[in-house]
């Protein structure tokens, strides 16, 4: 039977009738697995699918969440960097990444429970709502979500308009404060995160379920939907058909679950269960054991924090590509995480840069090899970044869009944003007639394969042409994104 069953809500396995969970019936051999993996203390010595060992158990896992520090204005003190840039000192900023602690909610009222267990709940019935669920469960006071600070521990707004002092900057600045994620908008995805991953462990009761993507990293906007990524063991798993199983297995679960709408199983390379939240209205895509998205995203998010014109002008960038119809990898233009990329791969090449490059400067906090439930911990050492670069907004936008144009070598060139230049690009199959090469920081690969259509990368090189010229012409952000429309929507 399973040991940690009935901790999690589930009843005991019964070889019987083959059912492992109380809800399907599972193969024997899964069955075998994971009552192996299951029955053993701690995760210590099991194998996963493919016979590999797992890493040690959950009690050297930090829990997942983020507490906030209080906001203090940065201090005075700075240490002085070779190249005469300087950074805030952790002691004096509350903004520092070193105070980011990613934990669970848990933790705030007392100890968290040991992963791979859950505490003691009555198992709810095969319509029961999600505000039931959370009534019911022991957690729900401390289902609350890890909110955004304030650059710099400053009001947003002041802090910004330093930058915004001609038109053009002021209009970015009212886009972003209109359109970006509030803290009540990644409070309503952590809370459904939270329930889902009980939920889930009801299947697989040593799981781990992460919010990733924009909604976490800080590039999301109010109507973003979400990734979350399954954790389900160290080792990778079979996409085609490990991955597919277990998220056809969630995908019967979530039909039991009232406040979840329209689970559909996409196959493709990298498989993901589409879903809607009835009570926070958010989309959410959900894939298996897909951790280089949980490594970008805190990459990101140490980005979107380390300066504050960071965040505005990509979701500036971001609006404008989706107005303009070159921001959807489904239909052969530039994904959203391309387009991040893309920026931050010009604001490291600037005569005098923005921003560094993090992995360079910090390897220890962003290596590949770092075990996964230690990612979200990887960056809190990182201080704040101040740059010697006081471009507004606006000629940060200006310049971007003319690097594009008439700067950065297409056929020639890899951006890289691990390297904080533009690499040449070799012969090698990742890279060979693809018409956009935009290196993915971790694991080397094209983020920009969609774009595999002449007519679609003529597309994209013309918008950015026009953009540019009409932008540098007019001056007025509406020229190229209509800024009332946008808010709207």
């Amino acid at each position: 039977m399973y040991p940690s069953a009935a901790p999690a809500g589930c009843p005991p396995y019964n070889s019987k009738n083959g059912h492992g969970n109380g809800l399907y019936p599972l193969p024997q051999a899964f069955l075998q697995h994971y009552q192996q993996l299951a029955e053993a203390p701690r995760n210590i010595a099991n194998t996963n699918f493919h016979g590999r060992t797992l890493p040690a158990g959950p009690s050297d896992i930090p829990p997942y969440g983020w507490k906030p520090s209080p906001s203090t204005p940065p201090g005075p003190h700075a240490s002085a960097l070779a190249n005469g840039r300087k950074r805030h000192s952790g002691d004096h900023s509350p903004y520092n990444l070193k105070r980011q602690h990613f934990s669970s909610p848990v933790p705030h009222y007392g100890s968290p429970p040991a992963v791979g267990t859950s505490p003691s709940v009555s198992r709810p019935g095969p319509r029961e709502t999600q505000s039931t669920l959370i009534q019911h469960s022991p957690l729900s006071p401390q289902l609350s979500a890890p909110r955004m600070p304030p650059l710099w521990g400053e009001n947003p707004r002041s802090s910004l308009q330093a930058y915004a002092k001609d038109k053009l900057s002021g209009q970015m600045v009212e886009l972003f404060e209109a359109c970006q994620q509030q803290s009540t908008d990644l409070e309503r995805k952590e809370l459904c995160r939270a329930q889902l991953q009980r939920e889930i462990q009801r299947l697989f009761p040593l799981v781990r379920l992460y919010l990733a993507g924009s909604s976490l990293s800080g590039f999301g906007s109010r109507n973003s939907d979400a990734d979350l990524c399954l954790v389900i063991q160290a080792a990778p798993v079979d996409q085609r058909n490990d991955a597919v199983y277990v998220l056809s297995l969630i995908q019967q679960l979530f039909y039991r679950l009232s406040y979840i709408e329209r689970p559909q199983l996409i196959r493709a390379k990298v498989p993901i269960l589409k879903f809607r939240d009835k009570v926070s209205g958010v989309e959410f895509d959900l894939n298996v054991n897909n951790t280089v998205g949980i490594r970008n995203t805190f990459l990101l998010r140490s980005y979107a924090y380390a300066e504050r014109r960071v965040r505005p002008i990509i979701l500036v960038v971001k609006r404008w590509a989706r107005h303009h119809r070159i921001n959807d990898a489904s239909k052969g233009t530039l994904s959203s995480y391309t387009l991040v990329l893309m920026v931050l791969h010009y604001l490291q090449t600037l005569p005098e840069p923005v921003i560094p490059s993090l992995q360079n400067e910090y390897p220890e906090c962003f290596s590949p090899s770092m075990d996964i439930h230690r990612v979200p911990e990887g960056p809190r050492d990182i201080p704040p970044y101040s740059s010697s670069n006081q471009a507004s907004l606006g000629e940060l936008l200006l310049g971007f869009l003319k690097y594009y144009t008439s700067v950065f070598r297409w056929d020639k060139q890899v951006i890289s944003v691990r390297e904080a230049k533009a690499l040449p690009k070799s012969n090698s199959l990742e890279w060979r007639d693809k018409f956009i090469c935009v290196e993915e920081p971790f694991d080397g690969t094209n983020t920009a394969r969609a774009v595999h259509e002449k007519v679609k990368f003529d597309a994209i090189k013309a918008q950015f042409a026009e953009s540019w010229q009409m932008l540098q012409l007019r001056k007025d952000l509406n020229f190229i994104l209509p800024i009332r429309n946008t808010i709207q929507r």
